[in-house]
């Protein structure tokens, strides 16, 4: 019942068992075709064990209960491609270990998975960017520590919200060669069956993965794995950062901004709950803590740790998983986001003039020394706050200096350097990771 909504099924279909059992095939395809080119098997073996590997439908009980015995599927997994290729079976798996498999396996499809967040990552930029231009100078309340600021346009807002994943499509680009790489070992990470042919081996298996080649196996160097996952929690608390904003906007006392979710209640009629934005946060949180769970997993004893890798397989492909539903999502949200410029700009005008303080303060500064400026701006706040009246009405009347109080009070006025750090992002967006 959850899957829909925290869940997305293109990216779940990657890290399914029959997704990893054709990535593991074709990895035992892979090294059969890299040790026939390279004369470690004999001709022709290596088509029949492709073949083989394309066409075998796994038993999925003896799967299972080859975990259980092992720790992994791949030695079940072996035995059964051996018995169907026949009188090649010798060489099949050859001078590789289990986590060989399994983990260019599950690299493979990180690979796929990597490619289209990447893709969805460049589209959501996209929408949002359309919101950054369009909405430049529409003004609303700026808000730190949850308190009206000073004047800030909606469009440096949602610049606010894209720019993390411009980055974030950048970190993408740098981490590929580091944590997409083959994964080929043997027993204890040093190929000693393969002989002086071993590093060839790795490098030709590579080729026909479309995978990097590590400097080493990394049996036990987990880092390219936790790097990935950092990304992951990364994109998917960028995306909590746009759903959290979303989600006070959305409050009925504020009402700036829907984010399009058709959240009704069960007993309130009139509600309509921002609930695609809440799931954002969710996620998000939700990233950050599996992020801990793959630094522990890192830790790995010796050349192989079990406990660890399996730590692994419990984390990545949630966070994954996790991810893409975020992204699925905040596409949703962009395309349907609804702000409201009337009421940013009622909500601004009910602050009593208060967003405007700050620069009152420094217009006086003109005439006053700036600590009696700001003293005289922080006494007419609390009584604005009062006796319901506005800030510049209550300083024009009470002090003597020469400044054109309503020009100060358009608070369009006071956007400062606004249209250009738009205008950075909007060329950022464009320019895309390179």
């Amino acid at each position: 019942m959850l899957g829909p909504l925290v869940s997305d099924p293109e990216i779940s279909t990657l890290f399914s068992d029959d997704a990893a059992i054709r990535a593991m095939l074709a990895f035992e395809a892979a090294l059969a075709t890299a040790q026939e080119r390279l004369e470690v098997i004999p001709a022709g073996s290596a088509g029949k064990i492709s073949a083989a590997a394309a066409s075998i439908e796994p038993d999925r009980k003896l799967l299972g209960e080859g975990a259980v015995a092992a720790g992994h599927p791949v030695a079940a997994l072996v035995a059964q491609l051996r018995e169907a290729v026949g009188r090649a079976a010798d060489y099949v798996h050859l001078g590789a270990t289990a986590q060989d498999v399994m983990d260019t396996a599950l690299t493979m499809r990180l690979m796929t998975a990597l490619d289209r967040f990447d893709t969805r990552l460049k589209e959501l930029v996209d929408v949002l960017a359309v919101h950054a231009r369009e909405h430049r100078n529409t003004v609303m309340p700026g808000r730190t520590r949850s308190q009206h600021a000073v004047p800030v346009s909606f469009g440096l807002k949602a610049a606010g919200w894209l720019l993390p994943l411009v980055r974030n499509r950048k970190r993408l680009s740098e981490l590929r060669p580091r944590a997409l790489t083959v994964q080929l070992g043997g027993a204890a990470g040093t190929l000693g069956v393969l002989g002086t042919k071993g590093v060839a081996v790795m490098e030709e298996v590579a080729k026909e993965l479309n995978l990097a080649v590590p400097p080493t196996p990394w049996h036990s160097q987990r880092d390219g794995l936790a790097e990935v996952a950092g990304w992951l929690s990364l994109v998917s608390s960028s995306l909590a950062k746009m759903g959290q904003d979303l989600t006070l906007l959305a409050q009925s006392e504020v009402g700036e901004a829907s984010d399009g979710s058709l959240g009704h209640s069960s007993t309130m009629p009139h509600k309509s709950n921002p609930v695609r934005s809440e799931v954002l946060v969710t996620i998000g949180r939700a990233n950050a803590g599996l992020l801990a769970s793959m630094h522990q997993a890192a830790i790995h004893e010796h050349e192989r740790s079990g406990s660890a890798w399996t730590l692994e397989w419990l984390t990545l492909p949630q966070m994954a998983v996790l991810t893409g539903a975020s992204l699925r999502l905040a596409r949703a949200i962009a395309e349907s986001l609804d702000p409201n410029p009337k009421s940013m700009l009622l909500n601004v005008e009910r602050s009593h003039g208060l967003l405007l303080a700050e620069l009152a303060a420094f217009a006086l500064a003109e005439h006053y020394s700036l600590p009696e400026a700001r003293r005289i701006v922080s006494d007419a706040s609390r009584r604005a706050l009062e006796a319901d009246q506005q800030l510049l009405e209550i300083l024009a009347a009470e002090t003597q200096a020469d400044i054109e109080w309503d020009a100060l009070a358009n608070p369009a006025n006071w956007l400062g350097a606004t249209p250009e750090f738009i205008a950075r992002a909007l060329r950022a967006a464009a320019s895309g990771p390179e």
